[in-house]
């Protein structure tokens, strides 16, 4: 019994390697029909803009909380709670990462669709 579940998930492991093998061939064979400088459509534009106004906003708030969030990092180190300070400074990096990530999408945005809206 077991001799035989061994040998069906053997063969059929090797059909799936096969498949993936075959179709992984085939699609690099196929020349792509989508391209990365495809102009954007008008809806597509539409939504870029509802998403660079929600960026934005966010930004603003993330401007805003980064130096309070500083202060209780430097209140918690001079406390000597280090752990506190430790989570304070992950919660710094992430909002800082975010914002770097919200800048270089509104980069895009801005030089796809030529929105208004400007990068921060």
């Amino acid at each position: 019994m077991i001799r035989k579940l061994i040998a069906v998930a053997a063969v059929s492991g090797s059909l799936a390697l096969g498949v993936v093998g075959v179709a992984g061939v085939a699609g690099a064979a196929t020349p792509s029909t989508a391209t990365a400088t495809a102009t954007p459509t008008a809806a597509q534009c539409a939504k870029a803009e509802k998403l660079a106004t929600r960026i934005q906003t966010l930004e603003t708030k993330a401007a805003a909380w980064v130096p309070k969030a500083q202060a209780r990092e430097a209140k918690a180190t001079a406390a000597g709670h280090t752990k506190v300070e430790a989570r304070i400074a992950k919660r710094i990096a992430r909002v800082e990462k975010l914002e770097t990530r919200g800048t270089t999408l509104l980069g895009k945005i801005s030089a796809k669709c030529g929105s208004a809206t400007s990068a921060s």
